[in-house]
């Protein structure tokens, strides 16, 4: 059992005849997912990679299957994509693209939960199981078939923690970029539960960052109804007082959203919370040696 993808995945690239959409193609085929159509309109009946093109959704969901789809298409015209995937029947949609507009996303966030679909991003390098399937644009290398759930509000801090859990001999169970924007389709809140109910993973790294406060909802989440241990790292912990950092996401209000304020939060509920990106994975091998000796 993995989380949200399997090897039954069959993704449809939104976007797929851009740079973009045709090199993230390759690696999500190289991963072994299932990459069985793409969209771009007016391209229809072309290929990329040996996977066929169409002119809509709908269409190439009825030829091909497709219940997946990751989104490349640029973010004046991302939201009319998305709504496009959830009309179609798509149950699944990583939003790659970067900068699109709040109000936009708002939209899309309350018509995709009205139809039951599932959005991961925007802004996001998507999802991963090792060995299954992948969507979006998380580096196949730093991966390997293993029992470590992560969940991130960061891309780049992902690849490096993912890539230090393997480098101990580890791997991971599926690994969830959530995106750094103010709005995501799924949050830890939304994600952890159902890395509780996956028989796979033994153990939960979250990766969170300041600003907002998804991490103090994660902790609190985690001390009421989370039953499997957890490993922390929270980016910014030397941001200067008044200044925004990195993501869209990354404001602080209030004395809310602050490193040590979601730290304590953390470590309140249980958690072990490291102070460095490399000492994840330390404290990932140390907890799984414990509990292989038990």
């Amino acid at each position: 059992m993995t989380v949200l993808v399997d090897a039954s995945t069959r993704v449809l690239v939104q976007g797929i005849t851009g740079h973009q959409g045709m090199v993230h193609t390759r690696g999500m085929r190289d991963f072994g997912t299932q990459v069985v159509a793409g969209v771009t309109p007016g391209k229809g009946g072309t290929s990329v990679e040996g996977v066929p093109v169409f002119d809509a959704v709908q269409e190439a969901v009825s030829a091909t299957g497709a219940n997946a789809s990751c989104v490349f298409v640029p973010a004046p015209f991302a939201k009319d994509a998305l709504l496009e995937a959830v009309d179609a029947g798509l149950k699944l949609c990583v939003l790659v693209t970067e900068h699109i507009p709040f109000h936009d996303m708002l939209v899309m966030y309350h018509y995709a939960r009205s139809r039951g679909t599932r959005i991961i991003g925007p802004n996001c390098p998507g999802i991963a199981s090792p060995g299954r399937a992948k969507v979006g644009i998380i580096p196949n290398v730093v991966f390997r078939p293993g029992r470590v759930g992560v969940v991130s509000r960061s891309g780049t801090l992902t690849y490096e923690i993912v890539n230090g859990i393997k480098e101990h001999g580890l791997g991971q169970s599926t690994c969830i970029g959530l995106g750094g924007d103010p709005i995501v389709g799924t949050s830890f809140v939304d994600a952890l539960p159902l890395f509780e109910a996956d028989p796979d993973t033994d153990l939960m790294v979250l990766v969170g960052e300041i600003g907002g406060t998804a991490e103090e909802d994660a902790a609190e989440l985690i001390r009421t109804n989370f039953s499997k241990p957890v490993v922390a790292y929270i980016a910014g912990r030397s941001a200067p007082p008044g200044k925004r950092m990195g993501h869209a996401g990354a404001i602080i209000s209030r004395g809310r959203g602050t490193a040590a304020s979601k730290v304590e939060a953390l470590e309140r509920a249980g958690a072990r919370v490291a102070r460095f990106p490399y000492e994840v994975s330390e404290i990932v091998a140390e907890l799984s040696r414990g509990a292989s000796r038990r």
